[in-house]
């Protein structure tokens, strides 16, 4: 095996609940390798990685998980030599995801257990995971590790302007763009939104839809956060923001490439963040990309609410 080779990528999190105000770790035991780890796996064929983190949690530990803000990426080989590349979040488990959860013991998971803090760092096998754990204290002492995120999603490839006779407005989507909406649609939904808006441009609505059909939404229209209001001076995307921030919801806002630059800016100045690469690289998004901007919400007793805790940036496993 090469240096060049391709990295197997997989993904995971960190999964967290609240006993006594004191957070608990989610170990899974593994039978089949002896030893103790956090949930993750390897990303199946026309997956992208937060899709993958969801589904190898629930696969692993039967708990239907909603990713919270990004903690690491962990690099490391394997025993052929080629790399391994782990995406972990975190995820906070809450009562009614416990009482959902069909965990059975098998050949690969034995045991599940939730381990405060200073247990899970001893009892865990690898240093890169006790590394994770050690990131997440951290994020928790802070008062960051219960987040919102407000999710900006670029609309999927359409007919080009100079192909099409009628309003910008009404361009459709073409067949590509049809695939990555229908591709980000399970990885978008692994976040939990709770309110989709979508620009009233057709392309836009269109992008959209596989996300509220897979999650069960209605989308709402905004002139808005449309390029032709943008374009005629017209828009209100402070406004937008403005409520969406105030609301504390999980929020996807579905625009188009000069929008969406606005609305990454006006998220940074609304929460004061100074701008930085990420924010930049955030707004400069492909066709059917998205970004994920984790904003704070607090932990009792603790500060830190209202300020942006990760960003994040994905594409479709589908061509531009």
């Amino acid at each position: 095996m090469t240096g060049t080779a391709s990295p197997v990528l997989a993904a995971g999190a960190v999964c967290w609940r609240l006993v006594d105000g004191k957070p608990r770790i989610l170990l899974v035991h593994r039978g089949d390798r002896a030893d103790v780890s956090l949930p993750k796996g390897k990303l199946d064929p026309g997956e992208t990685l937060p899709q993958t983190a969801q589904r190898e949690i629930e696969e692993e530990t039967g708990l239907r998980v909603t990713l919270g803000a990004k903690l690491d990426v962990v690099e490391y080989p394997l025993p052929n030599g080629r790399p391994k590349v782990v995406h972990y979040w975190t995820a906070e488990v809450d009562e009614h995801v416990l009482e959902l959860a069909t965990f059975t013991p098998n050949n690969e998971i034995a045991a599940l257990e939730w381990a405060p803090i200073e247990k899970a760092r001893k009892k865990l096998s690898f240093p890169h995971d006790v590394a994770l754990i050690d990131k997440f204290a951290a994020r928790f002492a802070a008062g960051n590790a219960r987040t919102f995120a407000i999710i900006a999603l670029r609309h999927g490839k359409a007919v080009a302007p100079d192909a099409w006779d009628g309003p910008d407005a009404t361009r459709p989507l073409m067949q590509r763009g049809h695939d990555q909406a229908t591709s980000v649609a399970p990885a978008i939904a692994a976040f939990s939104p709770r309110k989709l808006i979508a620009s009233t441009a057709v392309r836009c609505l269109a992008t959209i839809a596989p996300l509220a059909g897979y999650i069960g939404l209605e989308v709402r229209p905004s002139a808005a956060i449309s390029q032709d209001a943008y374009e005629d001076g017209q828009s209100d995307v402070a406004a937008v923001v403005a409520k969406r921030l105030a609301k504390k919801r999980t929020t996807v806002l579905c625009s188009h490439g000069p929008v969406l630059p606005e609305i990454l800016a006006e998220i940074g100045r609304q929460t004061h963040t100074l701008p930085t690469a990420e924010l930049r690289h955030a707004a400069s998004l492909g066709t059917g990309d998205y970004a994920v901007v984790h904003i704070s919400l607090g932990l009792p007793g603790k500060a830190g609410a209202g300020s942006i805790v990760a960003i994040e940036t994905h594409s479709p496993a589908v061509a531009r």
